[in-house]
């Protein structure tokens, strides 16, 4: 190894060739029977039966709660759904309403209804109307 800060060079002592060994761990058997550590839990250790029994009603009351939440969001969802399709159908009633209300105003116009109504043999008034006047005595 050469150094050129370093005026002297020295001579690396070379280490005897010695096979080292390194040791592998051991990997830890894993017993066969699993379902023992959770018998020995459930029975010895942190959760007897009887804890078990005495947590049952709170567990059955989560489970509960647990099923009302999803059901809440079932609804919620479902009525998103059908508010999205009642807007889209309210849209759609507002642009049909607006389109028959232009039509209407189109087919009330004099020039329309008189080209309807000639067919009919009705035709416009060139005089204005006559005043029809009745006395009180008449009736």
């Amino acid at each position: 190894m050469s150094n050129q800060f370093r005026e002297e060079i020295e001579e690396e002592e070379e280490f005897p060739e010695e096979e080292i060994q390194l040791k592998k761990p051991k990997k830890e058997k894993v017993s066969v029977n699993d379902n023992h550590f959770f018998k020995k839990l459930f029975t010895e250790g942190v959760v007897s039966k009887e804890a078990a029994t005495a947590m049952m009603p709170f567990l059955i009351f989560l489970s509960l709660l647990t099923m009302l939440y999803i059901g809440n969001s079932h609804m919620a969802v479902k009525n998103i759904r059908d508010i999205d399709k009642l807007n889209k159908e309210v849209k759609e009633l507002s642009w049909e309403y607006k389109s028959l209300k232009a039509d209407l105003m189109f087919k009330s116009k004099l020039t329309e209804v008189a080209k309807k109504v000639d067919t009919l043999g009705i035709k416009e008034l060139t005089e204005p109307p006559k005043k029809i006047v009745v006395s009180n005595n008449e009736y």
